[in-house]
């Protein structure tokens, strides 16, 4: 059993949903499109203001400059236009923090982007060095035992995520969005799935196979069907539980 009695519950947002404003009393840290797959300047804007005021972490969320896609799918892109746009997406986060005065909290790529990362060593390669060269002091968030968590240990700051509100397969990966159990939707099976890892360090995969994973936030998509409602119920649950909701902080 886990000692901890925190646990960080971020959610992704200013992906065009609208619901910041509900969902922000309830996490604890967030992760902000930046122009690659959705977001712009004024949603970043209001996102880090809003976020300011509830003592929310402010992440970037940059991904393939592919809102067509909205970064779920591999752009083949040169590598040097891809760190382009990273740059671009990030740096936007990082003003608007400026200008409200508190420090950005951590990275996350998005969609194909973060998938690749955690299973593509080149990918992952090409996003360490990345992360080396222009934001070696900010964590990155990235699932636990995936290929850039192996790569990247001593080169850059890493925070283990894990999701709430998505299945696993018997390798750690997330279920694919084209199958219909992708997504878990009902309160009390999401419940019992953060339980379980945040209480026992586990992951169980739609195999029946249980997954040992070291996890410092919890993330639930701002796009799940009703996101809101899962978010409150996760976080009351969790602190029935004992487990203070709290923005992580890297070691």
């Amino acid at each position: 059993m886990r000692r901890d009695t925190t646990i960080d519950l971020n959610c992704d947002l200013g992906e065009g949903i609208g619901n910041e404003v509900d969902l922000m009393p309830y996490i604890s840290s967030c992760n902000l499109a930046c122009g690659g797959h959705a977001g712009d300047k004024p949603t970043i804007e209001r996102v880090v203001k809003l976020a300011k005021n509830h003592a929310v972490g402010v992440g970037a969320h940059p991904s393939f400059p592919d809102r067509e896609n909205f970064g779920r799918v591999k752009l083949k892109i040169p590598f040097d236009k891809l760190q382009h746009s990273l740059r671009e997406q990030i740096d936007r986060v990082i003003e608007a923090c400026k200008a409200h005065k508190i420090e950005m909290h951590h990275i996350k790529a998005h969609g194909a982007l973060y998938n690749l990362c955690a299973s593509d060593a080149v990918y992952a390669e090409f996003f360490i060095d990345f992360i080396v060269r222009f934001y070696p002091e900010i964590p990155v968030y990235a699932p636990f035992n995936s290929v850039i968590s192996k790569l990247a240990k001593g080169r850059i700051k890493l925070l283990f995520e894990a999701f709430a509100d998505r299945n696993y397969e018997a390798d750690g990966s997330l279920v694919s969005r084209a199958k219909t159990h992708a997504l878990i939707k009902d309160e009390q099976s999401l419940f019992k799935h953060v339980l379980n890892m945040v209480k026992r360090s586990e992951i169980h995969t739609v195999s029946g196979t249980v997954l040992n994973a070291k996890i410092d936030t919890i993330c639930v998509h701002g796009d799940t069907p009703k996101a809101i409602d899962l978010v409150r119920f996760l976080r009351g649950k969790l602190e029935e539980n004992n487990l203070k909701i709290q923005t992580v902080i890297c070691k």
